[in-house]
């Protein structure tokens, strides 16, 4: 079964129980409208960030005032400070927290789709940003970086969803998805966007710290070693191969690709294509600008990850790595500590996440860090015996420690 249609139907089966113990002992539309009204007061924190029509907004209250026709309305307040009331049902609160989960059982409850699919491009929606009651100049903030242009980052706060532009020295090492720690010294505003300025005193790589929701992964079969063709009947079955043959059958999947932008109706027409079109003009300042702004709109587009990597991994491989880790960090979000299955290359879907394996072991091996580029290529051989990258060709020389300057020179 796909696996996120298995994770509605247990989403919608949570929804149904909670549901039940929502409205126990409560008869009638009217009753059971008053028992939804006191569940949001018992466990939604309100006021709370929010979005109406993909609008930021803080949601104050939620209300039932009698009439049934109505339903459950929420007063909220935009940026202007303007307050107006909405149905409940068109509200729209953070992924996962109390207020999405109860706005989807009301949703439900209305005979709605409590997840209602969100517009195709996320660049479009607008964003919470910080206000100045949400930083405190005495101590350090961590910010996590979603793209980066010469002086300047677009961050959110870490464990939040509002965004903020830091301006500062020394980018050089932060690239979309790190962490960065910075000292603050001054925050202003300009043309209604929050902005910040300190000192960088720490920039790290930790993707379980970025509250992301793990890409999907969807069983696509069982992969028997016994029916790949591993080379010719009389040629000698390769070292590498031996364990996994060995093993047996395993399951395969394929990981959900993250793309903003995608023209559903053209897959030949994407963002992606269009970087590398400009990289290939000479035209790498708006190459990279593309790849930037698909990891603001969604860090989880591993492939903007990777080819962000690309951009500067002939010349600087000690930043390439950080784009390639960050982006293979992300996809291991969804696999967690003991996957010993396969990410295939033939299913397109998971190309993004081998791309990024791929560059952060070359870079690894350029940076002389050998045994570490050999986990990395052993456990993309163990993914995809199939080995369309290539990586069977290189993995003996980095097990015998030749460096990368001496096979550039062979």
């Amino acid at each position: 079964m796909n696996a996120r249609r298995s994770k509605r139907n247990k989403d919608l089966d949570a929804l149904e129980k909670m549901i039940e113990e929502i409205t126990v002992d409560a008869y009638g539309d009217d009753e059971q409208l008053w028992a939804f009204r006191q569940a949001f007061e018992d466990e939604v924190d309100l006021p709370a960030d929010g979005f109406v029509i993909g609008v930021p907004v803080s949601i104050m209250t939620v209300d039932y005032d009698g009439n049934a026709r109505r339903g459950l309305t929420a007063r909220f307040r935009r940026e202007d400070g303007s307050e107006h009331t909405v149905a409940v049902s068109e509200v729209e609160f953070p992924q996962n927290s109390e207020g999405a989960w109860h706005v989807a059982a009301y949703r439900k409850w209305l005979n709605l789709d409590p997840f209602p699919a969100e517009a195709p491009d996320a660049r479009c929606k607008q964003q919470h940003k910080v206000t100045a009651d949400d930083l405190d100049f005495s101590q350090p903030v961590e910010l996590v970086a979603l793209s980066v242009k010469e002086r300047a980052v677009r961050c959110r706060l870490l464990e939040s969803d509002k965004v903020i532009t830091l301006r500062a020295s020394r980018l050089w090492h932060v690239v979309p998805g790190a962490i960065i720690t910075v000292k603050p010294r001054k925050q202003w505003r300009y043309a209604g966007h929050p902005y910040l300025s300190g000192e960088i005193q720490s920039a790290r790589i930790e993707a379980a710290a970025l509250d992301l929701v793990p890409l999907g992964l969807e069983e696509m079969g069982m992969w028997d070693p016994g029916k790949h063709y591993w080379g010719e009947e009389d040629e000698p079955i390769e070292a590498w191969t031996e364990p996994i043959i060995a093993h047996g059958p395993r399951l395969e999947f394929k990981m959900e690709q993250v793309l903003p932008g995608r023209d559903l109706d053209d897959p030949l027409d994407d963002p992606i294509t269009r970087s590398n079109d400009l990289k290939d003009a000479g035209e790498w300042a708006e190459a990279e600008k593309i790849l930037m702004e698909l990891c603001q709109a969604d860090l989880r587009c591993l492939d903007a990850h990777s080819h962000l990597g690309n951009l500067v991994f002939g010349h600087r491989p000690e930043d390439a790595i950080r784009h390639y880790e960050v982006g293979m960090r992300i996809g291991e979000l969804s696999l967690g500590k003991n996957f010993s299955d396969l990410l295939q290359w033939g299913h397109i879907d998971n190309r993004p996440f081998l791309r990024c394996m791929h560059g952060y072991g070359l870079c690894l091996w350029r940076l002389g860090r050998l045994d570490e580029a050999l986990s990395v290529f052993d456990r993309m051989l163990w993914l995809n015996p199939s080995d369309n990258q290539g990586v069977r060709f290189l993995i003996d020389e980095v097990r015998a420690k030749a460096a990368w300057e001496d096979r550039e020179n062979d």
